[in-house]
């Protein structure tokens, strides 16, 4: 009788999940690059470097992720198992601030007040991928936890002005734009707005001001508006008195910052509250002016509400100014690369305590697509010296090379495939990117030399040299053994 075959099991199938993405050679050193460059740049301004977990629990995370009801909603989040079948829900962190907040409260006995930390690593979110949005992403953070004083405000904003300029941003090709949240929470007094639900209204229609300006946000404060689709959209319900406030305030960015900060004044009347905010947004003026960051750099800006629902005080908004072309081959700014503020509730939820924070954190995916548009970075990147095996038995010869190239620094590597046909190890060097490979046969061991190919001059002179220029430019040089590293030197030095 004979047994029935075991049904095999379907090959899996070799894809990336949806909204994921895998990255290659060039963009992994790109982004190592960059993040020890910001990296240098917090470290200056005296910041500690922090590694907490990728994982937290849920009730540490919190639901601060926006437009979230259901608890694990925006996150990848799973039931740990004990003894009796019933744990606690675990995620993947959705940002580095929840998790510095935990890392404080946990270690707050042991950690200097105020505590100023940065961290750097991949974040992740449950939601649903679209064009340049991918599900994990890196983010880039520094904060100041433990003090309420708005010259760590201040200090963060030239802090990223230093490091959008020492990763290759030039001045005039971003701006830092300021405001404060407590001027809006003056603006919703002065209209008379005590609601929270229709102080969560005003919000929503001020963050359309880009979209729609004036004109549009005065027709959503009232009784609403047709969109360009031809729906309508129902407006807060304000009348025309009541809305004044918030159009003053967001188009009360003057000439500068003296200008904006007397129409923010008039903007928040009585309120106590609002005039804090502009006291403050003052300070913070006064404090950059003194460092020599002027409004090229760095500037105040009614207009910056994104955040505003998290954010407690100062808000701050890095934008890169150049044009760039979207996919419909039009001309658009290329926005928003970082943000930040000052959050003074999130050590709370664990302590009880308030405990002010403020900090930044730096979107790196799209700093190196910015970078990449301005041909600052990207290209490709060098590949190495290719040592060639023409004599499988001589494999401790070329080891020897290979190691003497490597310690004068250059970087190189054997050819460890089968190096029966020499044609597929030029090949290889190729495909590599490599700038040169080496050869040493039987009868260059017994001489003493070494051939070395010049593969980058060799590839130019193939594609448009005449024969006599081919002869008088050769590609390949013939050089005592000793000589070998120097002539490398001197090959990779001609080429740079």
């Amino acid at each position: 009788m004979t047994m029935a075959k075991d049904k095999k099991s379907p090959r899996p199938k070799a894809e990336t999940p949806k909204g994921f993405r895998d990255y290659f050679g060039a963009e992994v050193t790109e982004r190592a690059a960059m993040l020890s460059k910001i990296a240098g740049v917090y470290h200056r301004y005296g910041f500690e470097a922090l590694e907490s977990s990728a994982v937290e629990t849920v009730e540490a995370l919190g639901k601060f992720l926006p437009d979230v009801d259901r608890p694990n909603e925006g996150v990848f989040a799973w039931q740990e198992s004990d003894d009796e079948g019933k744990g606690g829900w675990l995620a993947l962190r959705y940002d580095l601030t929840a998790p510095l907040a935990r890392v404080y409260a946990q270690h707050r006995n042991d950690l200097p007040t105020p505590y100023r930390r940065y961290a750097m690593g991949p974040v992740w979110r449950n939601e649903k991928p679209g064009p340049g949005r991918f599900r994990q992403f890196y983010q880039c953070d520094a904060d100041t936890v433990g003090t309420a004083s708005v010259a760590a405000d201040a200090e963060i904003c030239a802090m990223l002005s230093d490091c959008l300029e020492e990763v290759g941003i030039p001045r005039g090709d971003y701006l830092i734009r300021v405001n404060n949240r407590k001027v809006l929470n003056g603006v919703l007094e002065a209209m008379g707005v005590s609601d929270e639900g229709q102080a969560a209204d005003v919000l929503r229609t001020i963050d359309k001001f880009d979209k729609v300006g004036e004109a549009g946000v005065r027709e959503l404060l009232g009784k609403g508006r047709l969109d360009a689709s031809g729906a309508y959209i129902d407006g807060v319900g304000l009348s025309e008195a009541q809305a004044e406030p918030v159009i003053a305030f967001l188009t009360s960015k003057a000439a500068d910052a003296a200008g904006t900060l007397a129409n923010l004044r008039a903007a928040v009347g009585g309120s106590a509250i609002g005039a804090e905010g502009v006291d403050e947004l003052e300070q913070i003026a006064g404090l950059l002016d003194a460092q020599g960051y002027d409004a090229g750099r760095i500037e105040l800006d009614p207009s910056v509400v994104r955040g505003l629902g998290y954010y407690t005080g100062p808000v701050f908004e890095a934008e890169l100014t150049f044009e760039i072309l979207d996919e419909k081959g039009r001309k658009r700014q290329f926005g928003s690369v970082a943000g930040g503020g000052r959050y003074d509730d999130l050590v709370k939820r664990f302590t009880g305590q308030s405990v002010p924070a403020t900090g930044i954190s730096i979107g790196v995916d799209r700093l190196l697509a910015a970078l990449r548009e301005k041909g600052r970075i990207g290209g490709t990147v060098q590949g190495p010296v290719v040592v060639t095996v023409m004599d499988r038995d001589r494999m401790a010869d070329y080891m020897t090379m290979v190691s003497e190239i490597r310690n004068a620094g250059i970087r190189a590597e054997i050819y460890l495939g089968n190096p029966k046909n020499f044609g597929n190890q030029l090949k290889y060097a190729d495909k590599r990117g490599s700038p040169a490979a080496v050869i040493e046969g039987g009868d260059e061991k017994e001489r003493g030399v070494v051939q070395i190919k010049d593969l980058i001059l060799g590839a130019q002179i193939a594609e448009n040299a005449t024969l006599e220029e081919w002869k008088e430019r050769p590609s390949q040089f013939e050089v005592p053994r000793g000589e070998m590293v120097a002539k490398l030197k001197e090959i990779l030095a001609g080429q740079g």
